[in-house]
């Protein structure tokens, strides 16, 4: 069974969240919402979601889940819709770790090593972005294209753990070319996906397609974009748009 599940977002601002409990770890569960802008209720109020943080939670969660409300509960992760990660914000840039319920101290502990990597201004490049919108369609009307450009820009001059000023995406825009087809081959040294370089995983990530022999483990080929299209092929086709990867274990 696959304990993590599926990472989403919710929008909470100003709209009602129930939170059931009291002390120390309510209390912690209520900044949680309130920075995320929700509306605090109590248990019968209607809302969709309800976290829970008191002695004895089963019959308030019976009631809760009898209602259809998605549940999360304090040091009780087998009673749990979901769980809630150690995060790193940087508005409107959060970074969610989770661990399935299974340690919140290892979430935690990883929080604090993330943090210092992660710039003050990141919030702003973000922001910068998005304000690039229309000028970055302009400049490449093809939405490959324009996503393999930006790929390899937050690779190299954009580096977002890099502290960028206010004109870095302008100048970028300006004066940066379309990026070309090409063909990447890794030539797998293990099958740990640990045992990727840095290069390669960035490859990966950035890939339109992955081409892949039979023997290329799953762990590898998830290490790709989820929208990139995996090709089990004994050799790569030549001549395909945008970047394609080509996964084979060495011989």
């Amino acid at each position: 069974m696959k304990r993590s599940g599926l990472p989403v977002f919710v929008r909470l601002d100003g709209r009602p969240a129930i939170l059931v409990g009291d002390g120390a770890m309510a209390e912690a569960k209520r900044r949680l919402l309130e920075r995320a802008g929700a509306v605090i209720v109590g248990e019968d109020a209607p809302a969709q979601i309800a976290l829970v943080a008191c002695e004895d939670p089963e019959p308030v969660v019976a009631r809760l889940k009898a209602r259809g409300l998605l549940v999360n509960v304090a040091d009780r992760p087998d009673l749990c819709d979901f769980t809630l990660p150690a995060i790193v914000e940087r508005d409107p840039v959060t970074i969610a770790i989770g661990t399935g319920g299974a340690s919140a101290g290892l979430a935690a502990a990883l929080r604090q090593r993330i943090e210092p990597l992660v710039p003050a201004g990141l919030g702003a490049f973000a922001d910068a972005l998005a304000a690039a919108r229309g000028a970055m369609r302009a400049r490449w009307p093809d939405g490959g294209e324009r996503r393999r450009a930006l790929g390899a820009a937050l690779s190299g001059p954009l580096d977002p753990l890099q502290a960028q000023d206010r004109e870095a995406v302008a100048r970028w825009i300006a004066g940066s070319d379309a990026p070309g087809d090409r063909t990447e081959t890794i030539v797998l040294s293990s099958a740990d996906p640990d045992d990727l370089t840095l290069r390669q995983a960035r490859w990966l990530a950035q890939a339109d397609r992955v081409t892949h022999r039979v023997d290329v483990p799953a762990a590898i080929l998830d290490r790709a974009r989820a929208d990139a299209d995996r090709m089990l092929c004994d050799v790569a086709p030549q001549g395909l748009p945008g970047l394609t990867v080509d996964v084979a274990t060495a011989r």
